[in-house]
């Protein structure tokens, strides 16, 4: 029995938690193939709704099966209790998926002592977890940070999906059930777009080492996802995935980059290239690349592509999306030549209103003006009907209006 599983690499999946159960709940109903999936929690009940391969209640002694009553404390101790129980089940894994909904009690707190022993017996160890949405209140949000700390200490690579960023993609009028139905959607995405290239045949195929090249001990790394049709449907894809707003920062400076192309049996070897040279020019220009392209009819003529860059500095990325952001109002204030002696009101569009009005009675800032425009009075055509209706002020968005 055991012989023929020589040459393949087992892959587990383990949902910590409540958010972790929910998680591989989801990916069981979407057939994700050649994982074994693993359900831990300290709520009975929750277990009893679980579709896992092993479930493991941790919450016998400790918390009677009730939950741990979003106490990260609890949900470690659980874990802690049961840890010759978790290794057993943990055993012979080459690859081991940590998936949990960072902020409560078993998830924030249990998931750092399984892949902890996950780790320590060779397992390649991936976290993957969410940050609560903020209507989840600062208590919560507080708790993930630490939990997350935690975390990032015993795993080999962790990916941190912020759910608020999901509301940036879903409809205003989202529920509250579809808005986590989504953040299970994603977690799905970053386990499968790693699990397909080495359990599902395809164009080009990678194996377990390719994938432990780049993810062993990467730290922190990003997950974009993003999909196409239609012509240069890849390359688009490829585009949506390493701009994708649930990227918290940018790839640049990556030097580990998984790349995950899927598509139907039309997808080219040509159009694989191109979205795999994009997402190249973005990260390190030494940076260790590994991709690779899985065959799956069901998408018709849509292609997916799952990008996961690891391997840098978390502290900078952010700042530069903040700058790019910043950038577009800072063009803006360019004409106004009060707007860069005073660097601090030039944090935000609307802190460098009060020195045009107080600039504009002044002698100075009208003597600079007629320089631009014959006429004087050009300082007050700015409120006046007729720049209104110019075309291009019409153009600007609603919400500068």
């Amino acid at each position: 029995m055991a012989a023929p599983q020589n040459y393949l690499a087992v892959i587990k999946v383990i949902g910590v938690g409540g958010g972790g159960v929910n998680a591989i709940n989801r990916m069981i109903e979407v057939g994700l193939k050649g994982v074994e999936f693993i359900a831990i929690n300290t709520d009975a009940q929750a277990l009893l709704m679980s579709d896992a391969d092993v479930k493991l209640d941790v919450g016998r002694e400790l918390t009677r099966g009730l939950g741990a009553g979003a106490n990260p404390a609890v949900g470690r101790k659980a874990a802690e209790d049961h840890r010759e129980e978790i290794e057993e089940v943990l055993k012979g894994a080459d690859m081991v998926f940590v998936t949990a909904g960072e902020g409560g009690g078993t998830g924030t707190g249990g998931a750092p002592v399984v892949a902890n022993i996950a780790r320590s017996l060779g397992a390649l160890t991936i976290g993957v977890v969410t940050r609560p949405f903020t209507f989840e209140g600062r208590r919560r949000a507080n708790q993930a940070e630490d939990g997350i700390a935690e975390l990032r200490e015993e795993v080999d690579t962790l990916i941190v999906i912020p759910n608020d960023r999901l509301l940036s993609i879903s409809d205003r009028q989202v529920s509250v059930l579809d808005a986590f139905k989504s953040a299970d959607q994603v977690l799905l995405s970053g386990v499968q777009g790693i699990t397909d290239l080495i359990t599902t045949p395809g164009l080009i195929n990678l194996d377990f080492a390719d994938v432990k090249s780049v993810m062993s001990e990467a730290g922190s790394a990003l997950m974009g996802i993003g999909s196409a049709r239609g012509d240069d449907r890849a390359v688009a894809a490829a585009e949506m995935a390493i701009s994708s707003p649930l990227l918290e920062a940018s790839i640049d400076g990556a030097r580990g980059v998984l790349l995950s192309i899927s598509g139907g049996s039309d997808l080219g070897l040509f159009e694989i290239n191109e979205a795999a040279q994009l997402v190249s020019e973005a990260a390190h220009p030494e940076a260790n690349i590994i991709f690779g392209a899985v065959i799956d009819d069901a998408l018709g003529d849509e292609v997916r592509v799952t990008v996961i860059a690891a391997g840098f500095d978390g502290g900078q990325p952010p700042a530069r999306r903040d700058n790019v952001l910043g950038s577009s109002s800072a063009k803006r204030e360019e004409p106004a030549p009060a707007a860069r002696p005073e660097p601090a009101r030039s944090i935000g569009g609307l802190g460098t209103l009060p020195p045009r009005e107080e600039s504009a009675p002044a002698e100075p800032v009208p003597a600079a003006n007629e320089t631009s425009h014959p006429q004087t009075p050009s300082p007050q055509v700015p409120p006046a009907r007729p720049y209104d209706s110019s075309a291009e002020e019409l153009d600007v968005p609603d919400f500068l209006k």
